[in-house]
C-alpha cells in the first residue's frame, strides 16, 4: 500500500504507516481515530513533516510494516527531516494529534488510544522535542492538515461521525474560518 498519495500538486494524503516531509510548500492531511499523527517543524530551515502511526510498538515480529509503530515512525520522520531536508534536530518542535476513543469500547489506561498518547508524550519528552500544540484524546475522529513550510496545523474534530464515515471525507479545506487557538486552527 502506498502510505502517501499526492492528491493534487502540493497536496498529499497520509495513511497509517506514512511519513512525509518537505522543504517546499506542501500540505499533508490525514484522518485519525485512535492513531497518532506527529507534525515536526524546524522554524529556521522552514522544513516540516508528519507521520501517522497505529500503535506504540509491535508485540512481536508480526510482519507489519515498521512505520505503523510509533518508535519507528518517529525515527523515520526525524531522519527524513534532518537528513533529507537539512533540518536541525535541536530546533524541532512538535504538534501532536489523535488518540481518540472512537470505538464503542470501555475506556481504560491500557486502551490503544491511552497507550498511544502515553508513548508520544514520553518519546518527545525523552528526545527533548518541545510540544507546542496538541489535540489528544476525546471520543471523535480528527482531520489534520499540516502546512509543511509554515509549521501551521489545522484540526477538524469530526463530532457525530463514525470512524468509517470519517475515512470517506475528501477535501474540507474550504471550511469556514474559525478562531485560532495558539498555533493550531480548529475548523
Amino acid at each position: 500500500m502506498n502510505h502517501v498519495v499526492e492528491t493534487s500538486p502540493g497536496e498529499f494524503s497520509l495513511y497509517v504507516g506514512g511519513v512525509f516531509a518537505s522543504r517546499t510548500p506542501a500540505n499533508v492531511r490525514t484522518i485519525l481515530g485512535s492513531c497518532i499523527a506527529v507534525c515536526l517543524y524546524d522554524p529556521v530551515a522552514r522544513v516540516g513533516g508528519m507521520n501517522h502511526f497505529l500503535l506504540p510498538a509491535a508485540k512481536d515480529d508480526d510482519g507489519f510494516e515498521v512505520a505503523r509503530f510509533g518508535v519507528h515512525a518517529m525515527d523515520s520522520l526525524i531522519g527524513e527531516l534532518m537528513m533529507r531536508h537539512k533540518a536541525d534536530r535541536r530546533r524541532l518542535v512538535a504538534k501532536v494529534f489523535g488518540g481518540g476513543h472512537v470505538l464503542d469500547t470501555a475506556h481504560s489506561t491500557d486502551s490503544v488510544p491511552e497507550r498511544n498518547i502515553r508513548f508520544i508524550r514520553d518519546f518527545l519528552r525523552d528526545e527533548e522535542i518541545p510540544v507546542v500544540a496538541e489535540d489528544l484524546g476525546g471520543t471523535w475522529p480528527r482531520l489534520v492538515i499540516f502546512h509543511c513550510t509554515e509549521g501551521r496545523a489545522r484540526v477538524k474534530r469530526m463530532t457525530g461521525t463514525r470512524v468509517v464515515d470519517a475515512l470517506r471525507v475528501r477535501d474540507t479545506s474550504a471550511a469556514k474560518e474559525t478562531p485560532q487557538y495558539g498555533s493550531v486552527d480548529l475548523f
